[in-house]
């Protein structure tokens, strides 16, 4: 004989056993799970360098980890802006601008810092993908020329930069302090453009980028140099008659003083 109650304790153990499983997968849901360790972590000493009157350049310190051996490349560049460059000749004895080229978006500032020779072990495709060095800065003339022009004024535009000190002419050492921890410096001079820069590390190993990391940078002037700064750019006819005014005030103080002298 069937026990007529069977059939309420079977349900009655269902509904518990459901109500379990429920518990089991909220739980598991808002468990707390382990963090995957990141394979590159960076960051600046600072994230805005702030040029006031009697800035006179800095260095920037980067810094970061890895989870594990491989090479670290660090580029940093901006802000990117048109360049004219020109080229001067001879002309019946007086030096002229004969020929010109125009590139968009030339980083205003590039540097460079890498751990190791990149150029043994990384294919070009990969530095210029990346614009890893100098030699892979994609630098882009407004009109269709030849490449041996191209080359030319490419080149005309490096040294250019390089002679303010706004191009690295080599690449700096980055220092690994045991296998993981690593830092560089890399140098902001004093004619540094203001702008939005970008300071991207790379983590490579069997000569491809496995993990990369892009912070921000802002250089900004203040103080009163950002005053004038600002002033000049709303008002540039103003700022040129009051800077001509200055001029000749100053010129007649001058005569003033060495006449009574």
């Amino acid at each position: 004989m069937t026990d007529g109650t069977f059939p309420a304790r079977s349900a009655s153990r269902t509904r518990t056993m459901a109500s379990a499983l429920l518990l089991l997968l909220a739980l598991a849901a808002f468990w707390p799970r382990p963090v995957l360790a990141q394979a590159l972590v960076a960051n600046l000493s600072d994230h805005l360098i702030a040029i006031t009157t009697g800035f006179t350049g800095t260095d920037l310190l980067i810094y970061g980890t890895t989870d594990g051996p491989g090479e670290v490349a660090i580029v940093v560049q901006g802000p990117e802006g048109e360049v004219v460059v020109r080229q001067k000749d001879r002309v019946a004895g007086i030096w002229m601008n004969t020929e010109s080229m125009t590139f968009d978006r030339v980083p205003g500032f590039y540097a460079v810092a890498t751990s190791g020779d990149l150029t043994e072990d990384v294919s070009p495709a990969v530095l210029q993908r990346h614009e890893i060095g100098l030699d892979h800065v994609r630098l882009v003339p407004e009109d269709e020329a030849s490449a041996e022009d191209v080359a030319r004024f490419r080149a005309a535009l490096i040294r250019n930069k390089q002679k303010l000190s706004l191009y690295s002419t080599e690449a700096q050492e980055i220092t690994f302090l045991g296998q993981r921890l690593f830092d560089v410096r890399i140098h902001i001079p004093a004619n540094v453009p203001t702008g939005i820069y970008t300071t991207t590390v790379f983590l490579i190993r069997e000569g491809e980028v496995v993990s990369a990391q892009t912070i921000p940078l802002s250089v900004s002037k203040i103080g009163f140099s950002a005053n004038v700064f600002e002033f000049a750019q709303r008002l540039p006819v103003l700022y040129a008659i009051v800077g001509i005014l200055l001029a000749v005030a100053a010129g007649w103080l001058a005569g003033v003083v060495f006449r009574k002298s």
